[in-house]
């Protein structure tokens, strides 16, 4: 797999040893889309050997049309190609107009402490990222939404980190949940945690855990959200964390998080039309208006489920319906003996649609044309129509087992693109490249959080 470096700003110069091969992307993507005859492709070729400084015949709306469907890297490096190529480039960025890709993100120990890697799914290789301190390979990823990756720090402090721009925003102190407080040492300096096992439905106390500053993050964090919060324009963070999968929220400017009692057992959150969503491992799928003083909480589902499952999804559908999703794993050894290697491997997904009445499950065993994205991510699911590079009816995921924040960090991680049609796996990126921790995550880039006027986006070096 080839390795490209990517730094913080683009060079259009820097970038135009591309100019070629792109227009040739071009010219496949422009006959697919408006029929280009050969004369008229003759034409444009003969275009592409003049100076930078000329711009290739296209329209704008035609070139906006066209790079809509480029996977990043390329979109990005058309963007560098001439000035016309150039502005259509920042209209679909400003306008929110470009179709995003997810990537895989992750670290190496070869590529250093700061940086991370992000594999693209058309090209098959990875380009290098330079992030700022802490350093990307001392934190935990514990979601990524909308651009934005959620890290936690050897404080066990969270920050929302745009591995695009660099752009970090620190979130309410882990002191400020529920069931967390500070220790402080004679001199008043933080130096441990209390972690207590406060529920919404708690009976009988247990005593409280006692944690270092770098250790509360392998008890307490399991996995976060970003949703854009439409009545202040900013974000709402959604966090589930221990004991036993709570959640609590924060909008950025918080000072302190919210507590959402009495459920638990939360696996996956999404938010939709004003509502949060939430299931659980129980099978249970609630809503949560955050809008309000108080919030207003509803159980849309309560059903068992039938099968042994610790991880359950849920999933906004292109065509309008809810999916929720069990993972199974019938493939593990989690009590290794002397010599042995602890694992667990996915060996297939359950899926089900939320009927329109919301009160039942439907169980579906194909997805035809479309394809999902799972893991420590928002859960996607997306046309294979319209990212033709993505493998219809199959099942794109990473590991986002709740081991690793029980000591495990450094063991196998369990990842891969599973084909539903018959359970089949095959290698995602090789196991040699990644690092197992931080753990390998889903990225969709969002260029509506970039700052055009910073020149805050890419430099590709070849």
């Amino acid at each position: 797999m080839e390795l490209s470096s990517v730094a913080s700003m683009m060079s259009l110069g820097s970038l135009a040893i591309q100019r070629t091969s792109l227009c040739s992307l071009v010219f496949r993507v422009l006959q697919r889309l408006v029929g280009f005859t050969s004369g008229s492709l003759n034409k444009f070729c003969k275009d592409v050997h003049q100076p930078l400084t000329e711009t290739p015949e296209l329209p704008q709306d035609v070139l906006m049309g066209i790079f809509a469907t480029l996977e990043m890297p390329d979109f990005i490096r058309a963007g560098a190609v001439c000035p016309s190529w150039h502005s259509a480039y920042t209209s679909l960025r400003s306008l929110g107009q470009y179709k995003l890709w997810p990537c895989l993100l992750y670290t190496s120990e070869s590529a250093g402490d700061s940086f991370a890697c992000l594999y693209s799914l058309t090209e098959r290789r990875s380009y290098k990222l330079t992030l700022p301190e802490p350093p990307i390979r001392s934190r935990c990823l514990i979601g990524s939404s909308h651009g934005w990756l959620v890290t936690v720090d050897e404080r066990s402090e969270m920050h929302l980190l745009n591995p695009f721009t660099c752009q970090q925003i620190a979130l309410p102190s882990v002191t400020t949940l529920e069931q967390v407080k500070p220790i402080f040492d004679e001199y008043g300096v933080l130096h441990k945690y209390e972690l207590s096992w406060l529920t919404g439905r708690t009976t009988r106390y247990n005593s409280p855990l006692i944690f270092a500053l770098d250790k509360l993050r392998d008890e307490l964090h399991y996995k976060a959200f970003v949703f854009p919060d439409t009545s202040t324009g900013s974000y709402i963070v959604v966090l589930i964390h221990n004991p036993v999968h709570q959640l609590s929220f924060a909008r950025l400017g918080d000072d302190k998080w919210t507590w959402l009692p009495p459920h638990y057992l939360f696996s996956d959150c999404i938010y939709k039309d004003g509502l949060l969503y939430a299931v659980s491992t129980t099978g249970e799928l609630h809503t949560f208006d955050l809008s309000g003083p108080t919030v207003a909480m509803n159980t849309i589902i309560s059903i068992p489920s039938d099968v042994d499952c610790e991880y359950a999804y849920i999933v906004q559908a292109p065509w309008g319906d809810l999916l929720l999703l069990w993972r199974l794993f019938e493939d593990f050894n989690l009590e290794p003996g002397p010599g042995e290697t602890m694992f667990w491997n996915t060996t297939k997904f359950r899926i089900y649609e939320v009927e329109a009445a919301g009160s039942k499950l439907k169980e579906i065993n194909c997805l035809r044309d479309h394809v999902l994205f799972l893991g420590h991510n928002e859960s996607l699911c997306l046309s294979a129509e319209e990212y033709p590079s993505l493998k219809a009816n199959h099942v794109y995921f990473t590991d986002d087992n709740m081991l690793w924040t029980l000591g495990f960090k450094n063991n196998h991680r369990d990842m891969g693109i599973l084909n539903l049609d018959d359970n089949s796996k095959e290698e995602l990126v090789s196991s040699q490249l990644c690092s197992n921790f931080p753990a390998p995550i889903w990225i969709t880039p969002d260029f509506r959080n970039m700052n055009l006027a910073s020149g805050a986006a890419y430099k590709m070096v070849q």
